[in-house]
């Protein structure tokens, strides 16, 4: 593992690597940091250093007199943030051991910068939450305490929650943080222009052929067939979707990733079919902001969009009286190996510089989120996917899904993904500044400054680049 001298140094680069940071929310599960209103961040303007044994930790949990505090910094604002403030409150009244004070710090990127400034003293969080695209340098920086040290302690069942979410954030056999607000895309359509233009309003386009079919007989009376953002994320997707590593030695996880395969064969098709769409004029090409998208489809302007499904209920709400929205799984090409989506969004990370009881505390407090009930209450109200399976059994789930079917779709796409590190999602220390590379390499190819192939291999050869600097700093 990396030097603990190093440890510094890593959090000074910092600065360089999120230099050109975008992000789902600034994280993954809806939207482009630079550009977007901000899903993760409700519309706000939004390894490792295993400090103590199992045992340490276990022994912290001993009451002291006084309620120990936990500071938890965040990046949930507008009504996410609403909900975050109940779920503390909750946790806080349900009993006087501890109290947690959570702090909005704005997006994802400006809290990883605050954490990184507050690393040589204890003005920083014991708790703070992070985007999934950040896990490799969250490792990296021998910051944390792996929560993989809490589990063992008390032999937590971990058999609780969903594999297809716990997997992206485990390595090298442990889990490191505990996913906290999760998602992935998924299609929207419009089930009213479906039906306009002769197609099955409740069969949505399962391969990019089929897309494109559909696109071509919704394209009329000046209205597209589609529109997708230009996301990395949706990118990083596709390729999962297709089985295919986003990058070499198990995209980052038998090894640390040397090589990026942005430009392979599944990258190449996937942008020639998205190039193909809009010089046909089948698909319109609205930028990188999903909140573009967004108000297209809503608008009616366009009949099929890819969006997080943490947009869904908001989406489904802004058409209601309008027309009916209708969702599917995220589409691939017909002759695709099976893979299934990554999980976007981000997890929370317990912090190593502050003293075992509050460690221990942050911990009790994540054990509170996981719980069914908590969780039923955090994706009722926020559209995250529960992460504990048997927050499926709770009344408020199952209500809500009678309300808003569409998100069954979502939570049957999760369960069909395929274990794969494809699947399991690419890890690497200079993910943002990835995002906006691939982000650029598509509006080249778009915009007929490169042909997809091109614009992709180089795309390949700049994270290549980053990859070896960020390497060199962590060897």
């Amino acid at each position: 593992m990396i030097k603990s001298r190093l440890k510094w140094s890593l959090a000074a680069s910092l600065t360089f690597i999120l230099m050109f940071a975008s992000a789902c929310g600034n994280g993954s599960g809806g939207n482009n940091a630079s550009n977007n209103v901000n899903t993760e961040t409700g519309g706000a303007n939004k390894s490792t250093s295993t400090t103590s044994s199992a045992s340490q930790a276990s022994s912290s949990s001993t009451k002291s007199s006084e309620p120990v505090n936990v500071l938890w910094w965040h990046s949930m604002g507008g009504e996410l943030g609403a909900a975050v403030t109940e779920l503390v409150a909750q946790f806080n009244s349900s009993q006087s051991d501890i109290i947690v004070e959570e702090v909005y710090q704005g997006s994802y990127d400006e809290s990883l910068n605050k954490m990184k400034a507050s690393m040589d003293s204890k003005s920083g969080p014991a708790l703070i939450q992070v985007y999934e695209i950040g896990s490799r340098f969250m490792i990296d920086s021998g910051a944390t305490t792996p929560i993989q040290t809490f589990i063992d302690a008390e032999q937590y069942d971990l058999s609780l929650l969903e594999e297809n979410i716990t997997n992206y954030y485990s390595f090298d056999g442990q889990l490191h943080s505990m996913p906290f607000n999760t998602s992935n895309p998924i299609l929207y359509y419009n089930k009213d222009m479906f039906s306009a233009a002769g197609l099955d309003p409740d069969k949505a386009p399962a391969t990019f052929e089929e897309v494109a079919e559909y696109a071509e007989k919704l394209t009329q009376g000046g209205q597209a067939g589609a529109s997708f953002a230009i996301y990395g994320w949706f990118m990083e997707q596709f390729f999962a979707n297709q089985g295919s590593d986003y990058l070499n030695n198990g995209n980052g996880r038998t090894s640390a990733a040397t090589e990026s395969n942005l430009n392979n064969e599944v990258g190449v098709e996937t942008l020639t079919w998205w190039k193909e769409l809009v010089d046909q004029g089948h698909a319109l090409n609205l930028g990188r902001a999903t909140a573009d998208t967004k108000k297209a489809f809503l608008a009616g302007q366009v009949a099929m969009t890819l969006d997080s499904t943490a947009s869904l209920r908001g989406i489904v709400d802004a058409a209601e009286g309008q027309f009916e929205v209708g969702t599917g799984f995220l589409p691939k090409a017909a002759n695709a190996a099976e893979g299934g989506v990554v999980v976007g969004g981000a997890s929370l990370w317990i912090m190593n510089n502050k003293s075992q009881e509050e460690q221990q505390a942050a911990w009790e407090f994540i054990k509170f989120l996981a719980k069914p009930e908590t969780q039923a209450y955090w994706h009722v109200n926020t559209g995250y996917f529960p992460i504990t399976k048997a927050a499926y059994e709770e009344t408020l789930v199952s209500d809500n899904l009678a309300k808003y079917p569409q998100f069954q779709t979502a939570v049957d796409q999760l369960h069909a993904s395929k274990p794969s590190t494809a699947s399991t999602g690419a890890v690497m220390g200079v993910f943002p500044e990835a995002r906006q590379i691939v982000e650029s390499a598509i509006e080249e190819a778009l915009n007929d400054v490169k042909s997809p192939q091109d614009a992709l291999t180089s795309g390949a050869q700049q994270i290549t680049d980053k990859i070896s600097t960020y390497n060199k700093t962590v060897q």
